[in-house]
């Protein structure tokens, strides 16, 4: 774990380092597991392709958690965020290939708020595509 972040560390606009996250069709059909979501689009090609899709794609829920690890990652603290939202804009394919896809996450703070809490805007993409908008994290610093 990363040291903890402290609130008096952090500036309103200051960029957060990004991360890579990749993606193998094993993490899907862990992640189908663990969320009780065993839909075919998220591990099996054949019918992915059949409903219009270009390939595998990974559950909308497994792509939020990469920007939610990734806003842990930073605060150092897997408690820290004390709320988070995003909306989805884009699917993360994932080929079944060894180099699987990945997803990118980067942040900026966006507020400082009361309470020694900050508003981490996140950015997050798979290839070309964005695949999360509107992310926001407010997270408690100490």
């Amino acid at each position: 774990m990363a040291a903890t972040v402290k609130y008096d560390e952090v500036e309103t606009g200051q960029q957060l380092p990004p991360a890579d996250y990749p993606v193998r069709r094993a993490n899907l059909v862990m992640y189908a597991g663990a969320s009780g979501d065993f839909n075919p689009i998220h591990w099996n090609e054949r019918f992915a392709k059949s409903v219009g899709l270009p390939d595998v794609i990974a559950h909308g829920m497994f792509t939020m958690a990469q920007g939610g690890r990734y806003v842990t990652d930073w605060a150092g603290d897997p408690g820290a965020v004390v709320d988070y939202g995003v909306r989805f804009s884009s699917m993360v394919v994932v080929p079944d290939d060894e180099q699987g896809a990945v997803i990118t996450v980067s942040g900026v703070i966006e507020e400082k708020l009361e309470d020694k809490r900050v508003v981490v805007a996140l950015t997050a993409r798979s290839g070309d595509s964005r695949v999360l908008s509107r992310a926001r994290a407010v997270v408690q610093l100490s």
